[in-house]
């Protein structure tokens, strides 16, 4: 790896509903300007919530196919592309890196929404290599920062890492008839939002690693733990030097968090 002045940024984005892929409204607004801010990327490392697997992968093929794991949307949405093109010498590359870490080359997987749907406003051209990053469903949150902290120097060599996932993900208590009308959330989904921001503010990431001992409001917003570890992946890849900034601090639907972070200079 190559070490470069400019360090890239580490992202995390609560990515929502699928359709913010193709809807142009506050969120997406912001996902556009904040890619303005900082130099364009050599290449893409995203983790997702929608990739866990039985072990780590990480995406290998030169062309990623843009898969719509999702249904009971619009057809306008299926017929999104997301021609991006892979990397196998960067996922190599990443492999070697890792070390002690075994992570396996994929040749199925491609570009699931949690990437392209926010990729698709950050850059619409689809002309930076993208890679994905699964999720290892064995391993524990702690597991998954220390694995993560052996990655932070590929943001020297101009890879911007992006972790697709939300702070508090609640499905089952989402109010239907109000999504998208209303950035009210229930009691449980502000504060359990305001704590991860003052917590990630006092870089406290034990206690975010620990989610599980943060009581009632913690198992209300994550009752499985997929769309949170993303940001614990983002945490592994910051240092003390990284500024903290926030953006698209809003809940949908009552038990959606749209809050998203930056951590270093942008």
């Amino acid at each position: 790896m190559e070490n470069n002045k400019k360090q890239m940024p580490v992202l995390f984005i609560g990515h929502g509903s699928p359709m913010n892929a193709i809807e142009n409204n506050n969120i997406t607004t912001e996902w556009r300007n904040i890619a303005t801010l900082f130099p364009k990327p050599k290449a893409i490392l995203c983790i997702s919530a929608h990739w866990e697997t039985s072990g780590t992968k990480i995406t290998a093929m030169e062309h990623p196919k843009t898969i719509h794991d999702f249904y009971g949307f619009p057809q306008k949405l299926f017929d999104v592309l997301y021609p991006a093109k892979g990397s196998s010498e960067i996922a190599k590359e990443i492999v070697h890196l890792s070390k002690n870490e075994k992570i396996d080359l994929d040749y199925n997987w491609g570009l699931d929404h949690g990437t392209w749907s926010i990729l698709n406003h950050l850059y619409p051209d689809a002309d930076i290599p993208v890679l994905q990053l699964s999720i290892d469903d064995k391993k524990s949150p702690l597991e998954h920062f220390q694995f993560a902290s052996t990655l932070k120097l590929l943001r020297n060599d101009g890879i911007l890492i992006l972790g697709s996932g939300n702070i508090v993900h609640n499905l089952g208590e989402v109010e239907w008839t109000d999504y998208g009308l209303s950035e009210k959330g229930h009691t449980w989904a502000i504060e359990f939002d305001e704590l991860i921001k003052e917590l990630i503010l006092k870089r406290d990431f034990d206690s975010i690693i620990n989610f599980e001992k943060l009581g009632l409001n913690a198992q209300l917003s994550i009752p499985t733990s997929e769309h949170f570890l993303p940001l614990i992946y983002c945490l592994g890849m910051t240092d003390g030097n990284d500024k903290i900034s926030f953006f698209t601090e809003s809940l949908i639907g009552g038990s959606l968090s749209m809050r998203s972070v930056v951590f270093g200079s942008i």
